[in-house]
């Protein structure tokens, strides 16, 4: 596999797990959702785990053609990298779909930026 088609790759997949894949999460990472289908005090805050759930996948999916290019020895570099880019994939949705600080446009852009700056930390 080439290191451009490993980027190209990032990017499809961030397309299919950000729209295709993301299914019901979509609407349950989004507090409002709670508090309109479930609000018991119970599930008060289960916009997180699922805001949560969606950002690790989605942080795996694009990551995925670089563990594939290094025939999936990855180590720490890997991990923290995979770690940092669900928590900031978790605030930049939650800036777009709870605070509504910003527009799906600002969200694709930095999501976009992520995989940028991952693909040149971990493969140059």
């Amino acid at each position: 596999m080439s290191r451009i088609f490993a980027l190209l790759s990032m990017f499809f997949l961030h397309v299919l797990d950000d729209y295709t894949l993301q299914g019901w999460l979509a609407d349950a990472k989004q507090k409002s959702w709670w508090e309109k289908n479930a609000p018991d005090r119970l599930y008060r805050f289960d916009w997180i785990m699922a805001l949560a759930m969606h950002a690790m996948s989605w942080s795996f999916m694009v990551m995925l053609p670089i563990a594939a290019y290094f025939g999936f020895q990855v180590g720490l570099p890997f991990f923290l990298m995979w770690s940092a880019n669900s928590i900031l994939h978790g605030i930049v949705d939650d800036l777009k779909a709870n605070r509504h600080k910003i527009n799906l446009v600002t969200d694709q852009l930095l999501h976009i930026l992520q995989i940028e700056i991952t693909f040149l930390i971990l493969m140059m």
